[in-house]
């Protein structure tokens, strides 16, 4: 397959099982995905008032924590990635984010930065830390955490950092080519090339979980 293929027409076998999540979540199944906030100027396709800090957290808490599972493959770690990135926007731009172009930009960015982290001191530490207790699951658990799902992730543990970025990006966030070049920092060219290139591994390695769960 050539490596520039466009992103869109090239879904690996896990975006269709995330898709599948989705479809779930629209028929009553599964937590419902949370609504794109309207910011002013946004990049993202969106116009009207700028949120709050509050309103961004109730909007988008969720989704980001989905999205940081498949960035840190556990979801006690996605949950403090998560806060984390909510604190840097806090330190960044206070509780009323004045200033703030696009508020889900910088979250996306900000998930990425602090998912980044984590991964950073986990290769340092080499070690497994227990997850902490909390309140109890949350609902929708059972449902990122089922079999299927588990060998996505682990598939995607095996590619390198921005090839799982991007491909996460690209068919969990569903961002377009030029986002997902923006909150990652590269070029589109290279975004379009690294997507192709993981396409091809991530499905080489699904499908060597197939035959061997045979």
């Amino acid at each position: 397959m050539p490596y520039a293929l466009p992103l869109p027409l090239a879904p690996p076998r896990w975006s269709r099982l995330l898709a599948r999540v989705s479809r779930a979540a629209r028929d009553g199944r599964a937590p419902v995905r949370e609504r794109p906030l309207r910011v002013v100027g946004s990049p993202y396709g969106d116009d009207g008032p700028a949120p709050t800090l509050t309103e961004l957290y109730r909007a988008r808490r969720l989704d980001m924590v989905r999205l940081a599972v498949f960035l840190v493959d556990d979801l006690p770690t996605a949950e403090d990635v998560v806060q984390d990135a909510f604190a840097a926007v806090c330190r960044a731009y206070g509780t009323s984010l004045d200033g703030l172009q696009d508020p889900g930009a910088y979250l996306h960015t900000a998930v990425v930065n602090a998912a980044r982290s984590v991964l950073r001191r986990r290769r340092t530490a080499r070690a497994y830390t227990p997850p902490h207790p909390g309140s109890g699951a949350p609902v929708d658990e059972g449902l990122l955490l089922a079999e299927e799902h588990r060998h996505v992730l682990d598939a995607l543990g095996e590619l390198t950092r921005r090839q799982r970025e991007v491909l996460v990006l690209r068919y969990w966030s569903e961002l377009t080519e030029a986002q997902i070049a923006q909150t990652l920092g590269l070029s589109r060219g290279t975004v379009k090339s690294t997507a192709s290139r993981a396409l091809d591994a991530l499905e080489r390695k699904l499908e060597k979980r197939a035959e061997a769960d045979r």
